[in-house]
C-alpha cells in the first residue's frame, strides 16, 4: 500500500498516514481475533464457557518454577486454605479444618473426605507431605515459597509428617504467624501437588545432580499429563494462541444447592498481543471479561462506562488494587561463573549510591503520571505493603515519601560526586555520561506509557534512559537467571499478610530481584553479598513471623516499610485502581481491590442466557 501514499491522487499528510496505518493494523488484529473467537464459539455453542485473555504465553506448568502472574495455577490448583477475595478472611479449602496446639508450635490439618485428583486418584495427606517436604523444602528446587516459610533468625524450616490419610502435622521451632495464609494457594501461595505423578522426577537426578523435576511439566508437556486438584484441568495449549481449560469432574466443591462446581464447563484463555487487542475483542463481544488479571487501563474505564447499557456489560470498581508498581535498579555486585561482573561496574557504582536512588525518586513526577496516564484515577504509592493490609503505614503516620523536587534531586546527585556538563548532561565523578536501560514487559500499554514518562522525567536531571519494552518471558529470564539488566519497571501481587512478600524482600528469596543471590539449578555466582539493610529486613521478617501480638507485629512491619523507603531498593510509583469489565450474562462475580485476581471464585461463576 506504500505506493498509494506516494500517488499525487492520494497524497495524505504525514499525521493522517500514521493514523491510517495504525487503523489498518488494529483492523487486521480485530479481524484475526474475531475469526478465532467465532470459530471457538461455533465449535462449542451448547457448552457454557468463558473467554478470557492474557498478554503472554505461560512459561511453565510446574508450580515450583512459576514466577509469573497470571498463571495456569489460578484455574487448576488449590492449597490447604484460601483467602476470601472480598474480606481477606481465611477459609478452609482442601483442608476442611485445622487445629493449633497450645504452645502454637504445631498445626494439624484435616483434609476433606474423598478428595481426588483430576485423574481420579485419591488426594491424601501423603500429597501434602510430598509438596512441602520434597518440593517446597528441597534446596535443589528453586521454589519461591520456601523463603517465606523459614522460621526465626536461623531460617529453619518446619517439619511435616503424615498422621493418617487425612491428617498432616506441621511442627515449628517457634510460633510462626504467617503459615496459615502461606498455605492459601494461588496466586501467590502454596498449592498441593500430586505425589503419584511427580515423586519419581524429584528422586531422579540429571547429569549435573539436579532433580529431573526441574525439567518436568514444561509448556511442551501433553496437557493430559498435568494432573490437577482445582476446578479446571488443561485441555489443550497452542503457543501464541490460547489455552483451553475443561471442568475437572473430580473437583470437591459444591454450591448451596449441593450441585458440583464449577458451573462453567470450559474456559478459553486467549493469548493476545496487547491490551488494545483485548479491548477490541471485549467491545465486539468475543471476550467475556476484561481486567481480571490486571486492572483495566484508566482510559478504557471512561470509554467502557459509556457503553455499559448498549454492550450488556458492567464496569466494576473495586478501589485501589492490592499490588505494587515500582522501578528497581540492579544492585547486584557479584560475578558470574565466567568471572565477569553481573552489572557493568560503572553503572553498578551509580545504582548502589543511595543518593542516586533518592534523586531518581525525587525526579519522578507522579502527579503528572496520575493525571495523564491514569486519568486521575489513582494516587501515589509509597509502601511495599498493600494498602488494604492492617500493617500498612501511611505517610501521615511517619512513612518517608519523596515529593517531586528536581532541585533536591540535583543537589543529592552533586553531593554524591556527580556533575553536569555545559549541555546539562549528568556525568559521574570520572566523567562518564549517566545512561542506562529501563525494561518492562511489552504489550502492557500502561507500563509502556509509564516508561516513556520516566524517560522524560529523568532527562530533566540530565540522565539518558533507553526505554526498551521486551517480551515478558525474556524479561523474567533476565531478572531471575542471567541478571543482565539495569533498571526494571514491574508490578508485584499484594496481600494483607506482609510475609507473603518474603520471596521478594528477604535476601535469600528467589524473587529478590534487585540483588538476586545464588539459586538452585543455576550456574554459580561469586562474591554475592547482601547489604546491611537487606540483613536488617531479613531480621524484621523473622521477628514479624514469630510475633503473634498484632500491635507488636504492626510495629515490626512499620520498621520494615521505613527501611525500604529510606534505602529505596525499589521506587514505588502509583496505586492502580481495581477496574474490571464483565458481561451481564456472567453471574457470581465477587470483585474488590483486595484479591490479586478478579475471578478468585471462578468455580462459582455461572453463564446465563441473554
Amino acid at each position: 500500500m506504500t505506493h498509494l501514499f506516494k500517488s499525487r491522487h492520494f497524497a495524505l499528510k504525514p499525521h493522517l498516514r500514521r493514523w491510517l496505518v495504525m487503523g489498518l493494523a488494529v483492523a487486521i488484529a480485530f479481524l484475526s481475533t474475531g475469526c478465532t473467537a467465532l470459530a471457538l464459539k461455533t465449535e462449542a455453542a451448547a457448552v457454557p464457557q468463558l473467554v478470557l485473555a492474557t498478554l503472554q504465553d505461560p512459561k511453565t506448568f510446574n508450580y515450583a518454577l512459576n514466577q509469573e502472574f497470571p498463571s495456569i495455577f489460578l484455574f487448576s490448583f488449590r492449597g490447604l486454605t484460601q483467602e476470601d477475595g472480598t474480606t481477606g478472611e481465611l477459609k478452609p479449602d482442601l483442608a476442611e479444618s485445622w487445629e493449633i496446639a497450645a504452645d502454637q508450635r504445631q498445626i494439624t490439618f484435616t483434609l476433606r473426605e474423598g478428595l481426588k485428583w483430576s485423574d481420579g486418584e485419591p488426594l491424601t495427606a501423603a500429597d501434602v507431605v510430598f509438596t512441602y517436604q520434597d518440593v517446597v523444602f528441597n534446596d535443589k528446587i528453586p521454589a519461591d515459597a520456601r523463603e517465606g516459610l523459614r522460621v526465626g533468625s536461623t531460617g529453619e524450616l518446619p517439619t511435616v509428617r503424615q498422621l493418617d490419610d487425612r491428617r498432616v502435622e506441621f511442627t515449628f521451632p517457634e510460633p510462626f504467624a504467617p503459615f496459615l495464609r502461606a498455605s492459601s494457594g494461588p496466586p501467590t501461595n502454596i498449592v498441593i501437588l500430586p505425589k503419584h505423578k511427580l515423586a519419581e522426577s524429584v528422586r531422579s537426578l540429571d547429569g549435573n545432580g539436579n532433580p529431573l523435576f526441574l525439567s518436568t511439566w514444561g509448556t511442551d508437556t501433553n496437557p493430559s499429563d498435568i494432573v490437577v486438584n482445582g476446578p479446571y484441568a488443561i485441555e489443550s495449549y497452542r503457543s501464541g494462541e490460547r489455552l483451553i481449560f475443561r471442568r475437572n469432574p473430580h473437583y470437591w466443591e459444591r454450591d448451596e444447592q449441593g450441585q458440583p462446581l464449577p458451573h462453567v464447563e470450559r474456559i478459553i484463555w486467549q493469548i493476545t498481543e496487547s491490551t488494545d487487542t483485548q479491548l477490541l475483542s471485549f467491545r465486539s463481544g468475543d471476550l467475556d471479561i476484561m481486567g481480571d488479571a490486571r486492572p483495566l487501563r484508566p482510559e478504557y474505564f471512561s470509554l467502557l462506562k459509556r457503553e455499559e447499557e448498549r454492550g450488556n456489560f458492567k464496569v466494576l470498581v473495586g478501589g485501589a488494587a492490592s499490588g505494587t508498581l515500582f522501578i528497581a535498579f540492579n544492585l547486584n555486585q557479584a560475578q558470574n561463573d565466567r568471572g565477569q561482573p553481573v552489572v557493568n561496574p560503572i553503572k553498578s557504582r551509580w545504582f548502589n549510591s543511595l543518593e542516586f536512588r533518592q534523586a531518581i525518586a525525587h525526579s519522578i513526577n507522579r502527579s503528572r503520571m496520575i493525571n495523564n496516564i491514569f486519568r486521575g484515577i489513582s494516587e501515589p504509592q509509597d509502601s511495599p505493603i498493600s494498602l488494604q493490609s492492617p500493617y500498612y503505614l501511611t505517610p501521615e503516620n511517619g512513612l518517608k515519601v519523596y515529593d517531586y523536587d528536581l532541585e533536591q534531586a540535583k543537589a543529592l546527585l552533586q553531593s554524591a560526586g556527580f556533575q553536569y556538563n555545559a549541555s546539562g548532561q549528568l556525568l559521574d565523578a570520572d566523567g562518564n555520561r549517566v545512561r542506562f536501560t529501563l525494561i518492562t514487559n511489552a504489550g502492557n500499554e500502561l507500563r509502556e506509557a509509564i516508561g516513556s514518562q520516566l524517560k522524560t522525567d529523568l532527562s530533566q536531571i540530565g540522565i539518558q534512559v533507553d526505554f526498551t519494552p521486551i517480551n515478558f518471558g525474556t524479561l523474567i529470564s533476565k531478572v531471575t537467571a542471567t541478571r543482565d539488566w539495569d533498571c526494571l519497571l514491574i508490578g508485584f501481587t499484594g496481600s494483607t499478610e506482609p510475609h507473603s512478600g518474603a520471596n521478594l524482600w528477604t535476601s535469600g528469596g528467589g524473587s529478590h530481584l534487585f540483588n538476586l543471590g545464588p539459586q538452585p539449578g543455576q550456574p554459580p555466582i561469586n562474591g554475592w553479598q547482601p547489604a546491611a539493610w537487606e540483613q536488617e529486613i531479613d531480621r524484621l521478617f523473622a521477628a514479624g513471623a514469630r510475633e503473634l501480638d498484632e500491635a507488636k507485629r504492626r510495629a515490626i512491619y512499620n520498621q520494615f516499610q521505613q527501611v525500604v523507603q529510606e534505602q529505596l531498593p525499589v521506587i514505588h510509583l502509583v496505586h492502580e485502581m481495581a477496574l474490571m469489565a464483565v458481561r451481564d450474562r456472567i453471574e457470581g462475580v465477587q470483585y474488590s481491590g483486595l484479591p490479586t485476581w478478579g475471578l478468585w471464585n471462578i468455580q462459582a461463576l455461572k453463564v446465563v442466557d441473554e
